[in-house]
């Protein structure tokens, strides 16, 4: 009877194990796929690319009227041979994406400008390809010097309302934060014509 038991024990064991090894494990997709920085009218601005995929509690979340909170950051360094990088730049912004039962509409912005949207992905795709945002003022940076630069996207929690704060301590699912992305460039000034 207790070889019947054991034997019954490890093949349970067994077949458990087995089970968990085939089931693949479900990998984040979030990334910032591109970063290009451009000067124009003395400004340094920056343009980027963000996969990412909302999970299905914040999707319901949304749907059900709950603004969600994103924050863009960057950061510009000087390297230096003979000691830590300056720091240049550390900037943020931060989006609102929220959901009006009554009007049937998305809006997403910055601050107290929103704008409708209408669906999901239509105010997603706002934070999936960031344009035009302004930086830096080129007068603060130096000519033909290299610059290091990184940039990620993430839920802001801390500005969700408290129970849904206490939710994000306690799920992954409401965990969505990019790896930080690295770039390079200079400014240059032009030659002029002769």
């Amino acid at each position: 009877m207790w070889r019947v038991f054991l034997s019954f024990l490890l093949i349970f064991n067994c077949a458990l194990s087995s089970a968990t090894t085939i089931v693949p494990v479900a990998s984040s997709g979030e990334r910032v796929v591109k970063v290009e920085p451009r000067i124009r009218d003395d400004k340094l601005y920056i343009d980027a690319d963000v996969e990412f995929e909302l999970s299905p509690e914040l999707r319901t979340a949304a749907e059900k009227g709950v603004p969600l909170y994103f924050t863009v950051e960057v950061e510009l360094a000087q390297p230096r041979w003979y000691w830590f990088d300056k720091n240049v730049v550390k900037e943020q912004q931060t989006w609102r994406v929220v959901y009006n039962a009554l009007t049937r509409q998305w809006r997403v912005g910055t601050g107290d400008l929103s704008l409708p949207e209408s669906s999901m992905n239509d105010a997603l795709g706002m934070l999936r390809h960031i344009r035009g945002w302004a930086v830096a003022y080129v007068a603060d940076l130096d000519h033909d010097q290299e610059y290091q630069g990184r940039l990620r996207l993430r839920l802001d929690t801390s500005l969700l309302a408290r129970p849904f704060q206490v939710d994000a301590i306690n799920s992954s699912a409401w965990t969505l934060a990019t790896p930080w992305k690295t770039f390079s460039f200079s400014v240059s000034v032009a030659e002029p014509q002769p």
